[in-house]
């Protein structure tokens, strides 16, 4: 039998508790042992509930047990999930979590104090909910260098700009329709903003090219200023607008990035919608691989869970290799990454024809009869910073979004 703690009687933790509970002999034969949730931690009291009789409010119970050999990290934010993690590991016990904060900032010190006590740091949930993606990339695309990591990383803004473009909601209905169907935090700045991609894109790109990405270092733009006319330009571009999180090599140098994206539909990333997340990666001699599924939720972000507890009660006592390098991965500033803009302009072509093919050489102009009084155009692929510079020469500009493939 192995004895396991939950820290956290969330939305996740009591889906970890759920989805024990009805698999439990599933879950037994694929492990090999008998895993039985000993403690569940939580602050609050749960009267009837199936935890009621293990419930603990003190983490030292957890950590002074010596029959506890795995503890699973559910409660989310850094502190006191950092503390509790690191303490686990010391004493012994191995860790599966969910976190992806805890895992962006701390992964490489978490991961080699588990190598140090031969147990484990498990974190397949911490990016894509129930898309296993982590494991594939420890083991089964070893062989090949990764020189490509881009992807769908977050629900709730892909659900928001999938209702934008075809329900032709605005921004402000979308989300406030994701929020009360539970997509949406109260307080969703972590995911319109971006900054919950840009922790998940910084962990795959850790573990794809081996050594530590910082995730405040990399660029970073939401999806607040996205607009239903932004849409309808993208839609008669042949493409979709999709908040992207990145990590591409080019040469010797690596670029990553969250932001807007308008996606061909030549791109596998176009057809992803609603809550779902998709993560493509490109390796050098396997081409284009896709995992693709239920970004969110709290079963399928459970059975992600559930599966590191089965991999860490079949390794007791042997550490499953990770390579994440605490040394600091350097990204090239943005500025010199190369692809097409789109721009919207006030006015009409006539107004700056001239001005906008002499500035940007050979473009593609776009009116769409939702806008009038402006346009739009299309670069050839340019660097970031030429674009941003040349783009000031133009007058109106009313905003622009990146090209993620030929449209």
């Amino acid at each position: 039998m192995v004895n396991i703690a939950v820290l956290g009687y969330g939305t996740v933790g009591s889906g970890v508790v759920e989805v024990i509970d009805r698999n439990g002999g599933s879950i037994n034969m694929k492990s090999g042992r008998d895993i039985r949730i000993k403690y569940v931690l939580d602050l609050r009291d749960f009267p009837g509930d199936r935890v009621e009789p293990i419930l603990v409010h003190d983490f030292d119970v957890i950590l002074n047990d010596p029959e506890v050999k795995i503890v699973v990290e559910v409660m989310g934010g850094v502190e006191p999930a950092y503390t509790f993690v690191k303490k686990s590991l010391l004493a012994g016990k191995s860790v599966c979590t969910s976190n992806k904060e805890l895992v962006a900032k701390h992964g490489p010190e978490l991961i080699a104090i588990a190598r140090e006590h031969n147990i484990n740091f498990l974190f397949e949930a911490s990016v894509g909910g129930g898309i296993p993606v982590i494991r594939p990339i420890n083991s089964s695309l070893t062989a090949d260098p990764i020189v490509e990591i881009r992807g769908i990383l977050n629900g709730t803004t892909n659900y928001i700009l999938t209702q934008m473009d075809v329900a032709g909601w605005d921004f402000d209905k979308a989300l406030a329709t994701a929020q009360s169907v539970g997509y949406a935090e109260r307080n969703p700045e972590a995911d319109i903003e971006g900054y919950d991609a840009t922790r998940k894109i910084a962990i795959l790109a850790s573990l794809a090219f081996g050594r530590n990405v910082d995730y405040e270092k990399i660029y970073t733009e939401g999806i607040s200023k996205i607009t239903v006319t932004d849409m309808l330009y993208a839609k008669k571009l042949g493409g979709a607008i999709k908040l992207l999180g990145s990590c591409t090599k080019q040469g010797d140098s690596y670029y990553a990035m969250v932001a807007p994206f308008i996606v061909g539909s030549d791109h596998p990333l176009y057809a992803v919608s609603g809550v779902y997340n998709a993560i493509f990666i490109r390796g050098d001699a396997i081409g284009n691989v896709m995992f693709y599924g239920s970004g969110a939720g709290k079963l399928p972000t459970a059975c992600a869970v559930v599966s590191d507890i089965v991999d860490a009660a079949k390794h007791l006592d042997k550490h499953i290799y990770t390579f994440w390098s605490p040394e600091e991965l350097t990204l090239a500033g943005t500025g010199g990454a190369v692809r097409s803009f789109f721009a919207r302009v006030s006015g009409s072509p006539a107004d700056c024809e001239a001005e906008i093919k002499e500035t940007f050489g050979s473009v593609r102009f776009i009116q769409i009869d939702e806008a009038p009084g402006e346009f739009g155009f299309v670069t050839d692929p340019v660097t970031e910073q030429s674009f941003d510079e040349n783009i000031k020469k133009i007058p109106g500009v009313l905003g622009r979004i990146r090209l993620e493939s030929s449209i």
